[in-house]
């Protein structure tokens, strides 16, 4: 076995060497992560994904990146709104590293400086916002706050995914002073539902008294025509018959009103016009005459 060692050992130690180099020379990369390459100090490559292959001795893995997406901690800052409300916002970034060579050769506490970058984006954007616009579009402020980071972040390699806006505190004066002014909206908003609910009311009652009115001028209207053409079939059985006609019309009128007279509840005696009996014949007689 020594024999065989001592005349094969320049071919062991060439066949360890080449393990060694060949050891040094293959780099796996996981799915998650990318390796920047230095050769001699400088910056060389970045490898991706998989099986890359350096150069032994002249090359070395100075940085090892993940990609995955990160998420800063949660961070408050105070920032002042454009009508002078002092508030208190709590944000929350994501994102991801994209080119790594950027990443870890122009900045060196990438968290850090996202965290204070995020500061400023939203001490400026609120500065120029009311306190009800900071309320009520928080989605508008946090697309600003986004697009202001990437502008931002963008020489480092970076891409911002998400910027939530998680909470906007007050201080307790603002927040019992926009207490009162919700109640007094909702107070006048109710005056305003009951005025805007009585004024129905009245145009309603309104449009039911014109239209009770309309209807009887249309009943008054048919009625005054009934009327108008009886008294035309009366004028004219005057003009064909003559004073016999109006006589026999003015007997039935006197029979009817009698008639009428009689149908009263409770009244036992009739009293009777002293011509009502002379009507009575005269009618009679006008009958017996036509006939």
């Amino acid at each position: 076995m020594e024999d065989f060692i001592g005349r094969n050992l320049v071919w062991i130690v060439l066949a360890v060497l080449l393990l060694v180099i060949a050891r040094m020379a293959i780099r796996i990369v996981p799915q998650a992560d990318k390796f920047v390459i230095e050769r001699f100090g400088r910056l060389h490559k970045v490898l991706g994904p998989g099986l890359n292959v350096i150069t032994p001795f002249l090359d070395r893995v100075a940085h090892k990146i993940s990609i995955l997406e990160r998420q800063l901690p949660v961070s408050r800052q105070d920032a002042i709104t454009a009508d002078n409300v002092l508030v208190q916002v709590e944000t929350s970034v994501f994102y991801r590293i994209t080119e790594p060579e950027k990443t870890v050769y122009r900045i060196r506490d990438i968290d850090g400086a996202i965290t204070t970058t995020v500061a400023g984006v939203v001490r400026a954007e609120i500065g120029m916002m009311d306190l009800d616009e900071v309320q009520s579009n928080r989605a508008r402020l946090m697309e600003k706050i986004r697009s202001s980071l990437e502008n931002v972040v963008d020489d480092w390699g970076i891409e911002v995914t998400r910027a939530e806006l998680l909470d906007v505190n007050l201080d307790d004066a603002t927040r019992s002073a926009m207490l009162q002014q919700l109640n007094a909206e909702r107070a006048r908003r109710a005056q305003v539902t009951e005025a805007e609910g009585l004024k129905r009311a009245v145009e309603l009652r309104a449009d039911a008294e014109l239209y009770a009115a309309e209807q009887q001028a249309k009943a008054r209207r048919i009625s005054a025509d009934a009327e108008a053409y009886a008294t035309g079939v009366v004028a004219a059985a005057i003009r064909e018959n003559g004073l016999e006609a109006a006589q026999y019309q003015v007997a039935l009128k006197q029979v009817e009103a009698l008639g009428e007279v009689a149908k009263g509840a409770g009244k036992q005696t009739i009293i009777l016009p002293a011509d009502a009996v002379a009507a009575f014949g005269d009618a009679f007689k006008l009958l017996r005459g036509r006939g």
